[in-house]
């Protein structure tokens, strides 16, 4: 049985909830990830560090005993957001940055930044501080495909947020097109990515055809192939701004099989396995280590994860749901075979 070693990884982009959810969903993610950045849009948004520490405590107080796991928690970037909030922010180890939502872009995002222009006091502090911005990268106006949101947002606002704050330290979350591929790799130090396993895995033909499959619908949407083949060789390029982020996103089944539609894929259940069946795919296994355990705490200024996992090469079947306290959740890649299996 073929097996591989890596320093234990951390997830640089991750949705717990809140309430009886984090029962599920925190033991999902401490049992793998050292670190994980705990995505602040929840109702009402994290808006304060006051708010984020009282999270954190909810979120460890579901930590398995014995386990080690460091929640770092992002802060809900709002019109409302002042300098002080990111002094205190700057100053306090379990705060790692501000997420900026568009109005309208994603689950629970209303209470997000209708003009990126008028943040510009807000960023000019956050460089300060070297507080970093971490955002969803899509624009909402109406008349605005929504497979090109994510280019539109890039040319209107992240190239000039980086011209005008050349130190700010910027993730674009979740990236899926070849344009955000571009535009990590061509812009300074100081602009990473993260990115998910059903971008790198799928494109939008597995949201469509042969009907619509909800549980593979998130935000932003999965790409055409060609985007998907993009981020494909940017992942197995070994260039350390593309690095391991989740966006594990938890919504019970009823909740995705409605009319609304939930965005989100919950692929915590086999997170790793399914980086590693990425990778493997491209006969890249030598490439997991550094996307999965290194660039991302390289880029934060954080030391590397001493603690390894293992993983064997074994056949296995995710689970067709997993039971919450809140209803029954359909996993990503639920039913499907992934050929690389957490030792544990």
């Amino acid at each position: 049985m073929q097996s591989l070693t890596i320093p234990r990884p951390d997830d640089w982009h991750l949705h717990l909830r809140d309430g009886a959810m984090l029962q599920t969903t925190v033991p999902a993610t401490a049992a793998v990830f050292h670190r994980a950045v705990v995505m602040p849009n929840l109702v009402p948004p994290v808006t304060t560090v006051e708010a984020a520490l009282t999270y954190r405590a909810q979120i460890m107080a579901e930590v398995p005993a014995g386990v080690r796991f460091n929640p770092l928690m992002a802060l809900y970037l709002t019109a409302d957001t002042t300098s002080e909030e990111i002094a205190q922010a700057a100053a306090n180890q379990h705060v790692i940055g501000f997420k900026l939502y568009p109005s309208g872009a994603t689950t629970n995002s209303a209470a997000g930044v209708k003009s990126v222009e008028a943040l510009a006091p807000v960023l000019g502090a956050m460089q300060e501080h070297q507080v970093p911005l971490l955002v969803h990268g899509e624009v909402t106006d109406s008349d605005i495909d929504i497979f090109d949101r994510e280019r539109v947002f890039i040319e209107r606002h992240l190239i000039p947020i980086t011209e005008r704050f050349p130190n700010l330290k910027l993730v674009l979350e979740h990236i899926t097109t070849a344009d955000a591929v571009e535009f990590v790799k061509n812009a300074n130090s100081n602009v990473a990515a993260t990115m998910t396993p059903q971008h790198l895995l799928m494109n939008r033909n597995d949201l469509l055809v042969g009907g619509i499959r909800p549980h593979n619908y998130c935000l932003p949407i999965l790409k055409r192939q060609s985007h998907q083949q993009a981020l494909q060789q940017a992942a197995l390029s070994g260039n350390p701004k593309f690095f391991l982020g989740t966006d594990s996103a938890p919504h019970v089944q009823a909740s995705k099989e409605t009319a609304c539609g939930c965005a989100g894929c919950y692929s915590a259940p086999a997170a790793i396995e399914l980086y590693a069946e990425f990778f493997s795919q491209h006969n890249a296994l030598d490439k997991l280590a550094d996307f999965a355990s290194g660039y991302g705490a390289d880029f934060y200024q954080l030391p590397r994860n001493t603690e390894t996992i293992e993983l064997v090469q074994q056949p296995w079947t995710v689970a067709e749901t997993v039971d919450t306290a809140t209803g029954p959740m359909v996993p990503y890649w639920a039913g499907a075979d992934l050929q690389w299996k957490l030792r544990g």
